[in-house]
């Protein structure tokens, strides 16, 4: 019987509740399946067949410590995503190669650890954001007013600067607040299902957060327009070494000042699927999985 190890992180050593519907339909399908947390010494990696990165949330505190463990586990059993695209995309300076790539990205200014740390806002916008490079669920990240003193965000940003990590300056976009970003769900190579995320950030001010893992997020189901399908695949196709190599894909997009698609991020290591806002979602992830085997 093929087993399978849904990676987790300690904060949630049964899985985030909505990962528990593909656990559900994985083991409707016969599969043996088990919540493993990522830090536990004590798991044998290579017991199962297909080990599936999920919900390892806490990864940004110990990200050098994630990534040799993700290289690890890909020695011994077959690891989803791949190893090297979970090094390369849990590092957001991933966005200067697909910018490179041609595709539409947020415009992004990185500050790297003894490098130049004098910067200003993004030009012509009203608000703007600084966070980590490394990060997941909005943690570090903080939304500013740009015709505000610049004191609060440059001490922000030389916190993480001192802490060597590398700094993201990015434009607040409008439509944030108004349209909200549209992620656009692949499993398996295909589109699966989309969904709209509502403003997450106040400016001056954290998010409430969830087991300390990520900010509180509104979610609704969307469908994507023509503009957000294309961006979504141009996107895909600008993956290293291509986009079959991959499981699940999220892209999150949101409307630049002229109402292109722009990428915010393109999640491949441990993304929120939303399971439960498609009536789909949790067996296309399972058909995706069944072909991999």
């Amino acid at each position: 019987m093929t087993s399978i190890a849904l990676v987790t992180c300690a904060a949630l050593p049964d899985l985030d509740p909505d990962e528990l519907l593909l656990k559900d339909g994985l083991e409707a399908e016969g599969f043996t399946v088990a919540s493993c947390i990522w830090t536990d010494s004590s798991v044998d990696w290579s017991a199962y067949d297909l080990v599936i990165v999920r919900s390892p949330w806490d990864y940004t505190e110990f990200h050098e410590d994630f990534i040799a463990w993700a290289k690890r586990v890909a020695a011994v059993t077959s690891l989803l995503n791949p190893a090297d695209v979970i090094e390369w995309n849990t590092d957001k300076r991933y966005l200067r190669d697909l910018l490179e790539a041609g595709v539409p990205v947020v415009p992004t200014v990185f500050l790297e650890p003894g490098g130049v740390t004098e910067w200003e806002p993004p030009a012509g916008f009203a608000e703007y954001v600084v966070k980590p490079a490394v990060s997941a669920g909005s943690r570090d990240t903080m939304r500013y007013i740009a015709a505000e003193p610049m004191d609060a965000p440059r001490a922000h940003a030389q916190r993480l600067l001192d802490d060597n990590r590398v700094v993201m300056i990015q434009p607040y976009l409008d439509a944030v607040d108004t349209v909200g970003e549209t992620a656009v769900i692949y499993m398996g190579g295909e589109f699966s299902h989309s969904i709209r995320k509502g403003p997450m950030l106040a400016p001056n001010a954290e998010g409430e957060r969830v087991e300390g893992l990520y900010v509180v997020e509104t979610i609704d189901p969307r469908v994507p327009t023509e503009a957000e399908h294309e961006a979504a695949r141009q996107v895909l196709a600008a993956i290293p070494g291509g986009s079959d190599r991959v499981l699940y894909a999220r892209v999150d997009l949101i409307p630049g000042p002229n109402g292109e698609p722009l990428l915010l991020e393109l999640e491949l290591t441990e993304p929120s699927l939303f399971f439960a806002k498609h009536e789909s979602a949790a067996s296309n992830m399972v058909a995706a999985i069944k072909a991999r085997l």
